[in-house]
């Protein structure tokens, strides 16, 4: 599956001038956490709710987050939820020759995994860990934790 399949469409942008509060005011508005940050038609940045706590005054450039991780909307879903799990980010652009086209976010992601929940694994994949029990007592010995427990001798094997 693809980013372009997955990804918010309808992206609200603000521009590096704009105040916080009108930030504010249009994440409350379109009830979202993140704004693209547009100064013409190129990506300046993103805004989070998170940029904004805090900051009661001040123009978007100063809280937004200017270092912009990106993805194509080829990428595999896999590959942009890896990236924004190993950068702990909360939203990617999608861009599609420099131009934003859309942005994945956490949510977009965790719609996915809820439409997808009722595909079980097949019982022949899952993997098992074999000898894994009870911990063994602080000070016991090791052969105490592999004793037959019917005939209280050691197994054979281990």
């Amino acid at each position: 599956m693809r980013v372009h399949e997955v990804m918010t469409q309808r992206v609200q942008a603000i521009a590096p001038t704009a105040t916080l509060s009108e930030a504010a005011a249009l994440m409350r508005e379109h009830r979202i956490h993140h704004l693209l940050v547009l100064e013409g038609k190129s990506l300046r940045g993103v805004l989070s709710s998170r940029d904004l706590l805090g900051r009661p005054a001040g123009d978007v450039a100063s809280a937004m987050s200017a270092k912009v991780v990106s993805v194509a909307p080829g990428t595999t879903v896999r590959q942009a939820a890896n990236l924004l799990r190993g950068r702990t980010l909360g939203c990617v652009p999608v861009l599609d020759g420099g131009r934003p086209v859309g942005m994945l976010t956490v949510s977009d992601l965790l719609e996915l995994v809820g439409r997808g929940a009722d595909r079980g694994v097949a019982e022949s994949t899952r993997w098992t860990l074999r000898g894994r029990g009870p911990r063994r007592r602080a000070g016991a010995p090791r052969s105490e934790l592999f004793r037959d427990r019917s005939r209280g001798r050691p197994r054979r094997g281990s």
